[in-house]
């Protein structure tokens, strides 16, 4: 189910009238460059998410969970 050609027209034509050809350029505009914004920020973090996974595979070593849980084990120590 979806939106067909004739829907797509008359809610095109609706958008036209109400909002005229100048404002309608300008909202179709400002989506665009949303839209690209949207995808260049989305590309930027799996790259990054690809670079971090790409460095840890690299280095051979696992995440350092044990030496993490020590490290919080002795401030929590010396807190309490």
């Amino acid at each position: 189910m979806g939106i067909g050609f004739r829907e797509l027209l008359i809610i095109l034509l609706i958008a036209l009238v109400l909002f005229g050809a100048k404002k309608l350029k300008n909202v179709g505009s400002d989506l665009g460059s949303a839209v690209r914004g949207f995808k260049k920020a989305m590309s930027e973090g799996e790259d990054e998410q690809n670079k971090q996974l790409t460095d840890l595979t690299s280095t051979g070593k696992d995440a350092d969970f044990k030496e993490r849980s020590a490290s919080s084990a002795q401030t929590d120590s010396k807190s309490g």
